[in-house]
């Protein structure tokens, strides 16, 4: 009788990592960045800037109601959405030109899903123990020091991910007046909706899929290659120096062996998972945790630095010919880095002018159309606009119209008796307006005339206009 073997599954359940603890240069860099961007984000909101009575005094706002977004002295409007379309175009090159000159830099240091896990680890760490600890703990049965020291890791990372999804809400209304209303559960129900996702995925991205989320759900990986060349520097393993492995005590020397004891220490701390031994993988987020773990057991043994560290491909036959690499700077100063600097400066020069050469009064007119003229009874003839009037200024400001043509035409306001109008702050206000042509007048009797509608900002005297026509009684 013959025997099938099972099919191994498609699918194999996700092994644990316990990253261990390092120290290093690039391990303090990743807690300096941490601290800095965790910072920022939980701070920014709290922010105080004088923006008048009518807005929140707040620096940093994305006022979604209104369709505003405010960054301490620059306020940004509906019509202004390309300062945001340049930020992120900003971004996206900046993205690419350190991707090109480090690798995934931005996924090992930067990257939101890298930070939070950062911190999460710390927790885990803080509370359960180094990588050695966690791992029996993971393996042992259920008991009550076990369920103790779960439960108080979970409530952290509960406290972690609400204080995240918090963090986010008050970046779109005034920070104090929506905690308290949080507090005392007067909020709207979207904010609580809100903080509810925001803390679930937080708590549950950071805690338990981490890199599942780098491998399987960021698209990052598959694009870098794009941005990537022979002389970008990766995080990569000298193996014609490294090999053969062995283990080695310090002081002992064999000419047949490597400089890797195959201590496994580059795994241990990879929070990833992966041995950088094996090459170039797509999981490798060139956290460089690696890099310090190596060159502390290369110092206990007595061996120099480097078994681990920052390459191009460019140099791996002139160091495996015992050659001299180009430095560093070298592979990063070249053609693409230098064309994705100088249009990232490009776009951030050309968003500062724009935004220094702005008008600080924004309206548009706009011609009646049914009809396009009226005939008075004295024979006038009579245009319609709408005249749309938005104060940007944080208090209330009186404007004049005033009309200038070739032609003899006279101007007047719907429902106002002189020609200044006082427009709320950070409000738009649309007044109806009227240009009139005497009867038998060139303006009344040709098909369009040209006239110029200014404004004028009583209390500064800014002046802005718009062109429109002036439509006739055309024979």
């Amino acid at each position: 009788m013959s025997t099938s073997e099972t099919p191994p599954p498609l699918y194999a359940a996700r092994e644990p990592i316990f990253p261990r603890r390092v120290k290093g240069n690039f391990r303090t860099l990743k807690w300096v960045i941490m601290v800095v961007t965790l910072g920022i984000y939980y701070v920014t909101p709290w922010l105080r800037w004088d923006r008048g009575p009518s807005l929140p005094d707040q620096a940093v706002l994305v006022d979604m109601a209104n369709r505003r977004f405010f960054f301490f002295m620059i306020e940004i409007w509906p019509d202004e959405f390309y300062f945001i379309a340049g930020l992120l175009i900003m971004a996206g090159l900046g993205l690419f030109l350190f991707t090109s000159a480090l690798g995934r830099v931005w996924c090992g240091y930067t990257c939101p899903q890298t930070v939070w896990t950062d911190l999460f680890i710390l927790v885990e760490r803080w509370v359960e123990g180094d990588r050695n600890a966690r791992v029996r703990l993971w393996n042992q049965k259920w008991d009550f020091r076990k369920f103790r020291l779960r439960m108080t890791k979970w409530v952290i990372w509960l406290l972690i991910g609400l204080a995240t999804g918090g963090a986010w809400v008050f970046y779109f209304t005034d920070a104090p007046s929506l905690a308290r209303d949080l507090v005392t559960l007067d909020a709207h129900p979207v904010a609580y909706t809100t903080m509810g996702i925001l803390t679930f995925t937080t708590f549950f991205f950071g805690g338990f899929a981490r890199e599942q989320i780098c491998i399987y759900a960021c698209p990052w990986p598959r694009i870098q290659a794009a941005m990537m060349d022979e002389d970008t520097l990766v995080v990569a393993y000298r193996e014609w120096r490294g090999e053969p492995r062995g283990k080695l005590k310090k002081g002992e020397h064999d000419p047949s062996q490597g400089d890797c004891i195959d201590c496994m220490a580059c795994v241990n701390v990879c929070p990833m998972g992966i041995d950088i031994r094996n090459g170039q993988q797509l999981e490798c987020i060139t956290c460089a945790l690696c890099i310090d773990a190596c060159d502390e057991v290369m110092d206990r043994i007595g061996k120099p630095r480097g078994l681990i560290g920052y390459m191009a491909l460019k140099d791996e036959a002139v160091e495996r010919a015992g050659g001299h690499p180009k430095q560093l700077w070298k592979h990063i100063l070249r053609p693409r880095t230098i064309l994705y600097t100088t249009m990232w400066s490009a776009v951030g020069i050309a968003l500062v002018v724009a935004l220094f050469l702005r008008s600080p009064i924004d309206f548009n007119v706009t011609p009646e159309r049914n009809p396009i003229f009226v005939t008075l009874s004295d024979g006038s003839i009579r245009n319609a606009y709408e005249v749309r009037l938005r104060n940007k200024q944080p208090e209330d400001r009186p404007f004049l119209l005033s009309i200038t043509s070739d032609a003899p035409l006279s101007l007047s306001l719907e429902g106002r008796e002189s020609y200044v109008v006082t427009v709320p702050a950070d409000e738009t206000l649309t007044q109806r307006v009227y240009v009139t042509a005497p009867p038998g007048s060139r303006a009344a009797v040709a098909d369009r005339t040209a006239i110029r509608l200014w404004i004028v900002d009583q209390v500064n005297q800014d002046r802005v206009y718009a062109n429109t026509v002036f439509n006739g009684k055309a024979d």
